[in-house]
Order: structure tokens, then C-alpha cells, then sequence
């Protein structure tokens, strides 16, 4: 089991770490929709949501895989009134990318650090 650590998405903001791969899956922690490059976040649910979806990308490149073997996510969002802005931004990430749509979860969430909308895990398979 290895460490996965990438500058292309954010450091973790506690005791945790980015991800991590087994070997047969890419396993991320969950993403805020944090800019990598910039520390900022857009108060815009759709932005959160790309660049959330952008982060898990980040995480599992850096283990050497891709979009397409992400097989399970699981979207928290602080209030389920936003779920079709989500929905929106999640079929627009995974179109960019060419991969077809996963497994997923979504669950409502009452807080989140840095008071974002939401938050993204995802596993990916080798």
C-alpha cells in the first residue's frame, strides 16, 4: 500500500492523508472544492462540484490511473436543494473526460471545513 501525494490538488487540512493506492484500487479522502494553485474556492455549488470532481482526478493520475477507472464516488453536499447544479457539473466533468458514469453516492451533510457546499470521495480500480 503506497501513499499517493499530489501538489495538483490540495494538502490535506488535517490529520489525513490525499489517498491512497493498494494496489488494486485508488482510494482518495474526500475533496473539497479547494483550487490547488490558488488555496481559493468559488461560492458557485457547479465550480465546487468541478473542481472537487478535478481534485479526485488529481489524486488518481498521480497513482497512474484515469477518470475512466473511477467505479464508485460518493458526493456530500451540505444541501440536497443543490443536487441537480450537481448533477449538472458531475455529467459535465465525466463527459470531458470521456468516461462513463460511475456508482455513486450522495448524502447530505450539514458542515463542511472551510464552510464548502460539498465534498467528493471517490475509489478507482486498476
Amino acid at each position: 500500500m503506497t501513499v499517493v501525494n499530489t501538489k495538483n490538488a490540495p494538502t490535506a487540512i488535517g490529520p489525513y492523508i490525499q489517498g491512497v493506492n493498494t494496489g488494486k484500487m485508488v482510494i482518495t479522502s474526500g475533496q473539497l472544492p479547494v483550487d490547488p494553485l490558488t488555496g481559493m474556492m468559488s461560492a458557485a455549488i457547479e465550480v465546487q462540484t468541478f473542481q472537487s470532481l478535478e481534485n479526485v482526478r488529481a489524486i488518481v493520475e498521480a497513482a497512474g490511473l484515469t477518470v475512466a477507472n473511477i467505479m464508485k464516488s460518493k458526493i456530500f453536499v451540505k444541501d440536497l436543494n443543490d443536487f441537480s447544479a450537481v448533477n449538472v457539473a458531475y455529467e459535465a466533468f465525466f463527459a470531458k473526460y470521456g468516461a462513463p458514469f460511475k456508482e455513486r453516492s450522495s448524502i447530505e451533510f450539514a458542515q463542511f471545513p472551510k464552510d464548502a457546499k460539498k465534498e467528493i470521495e471517490a475509489i478507482a480500480v486498476v
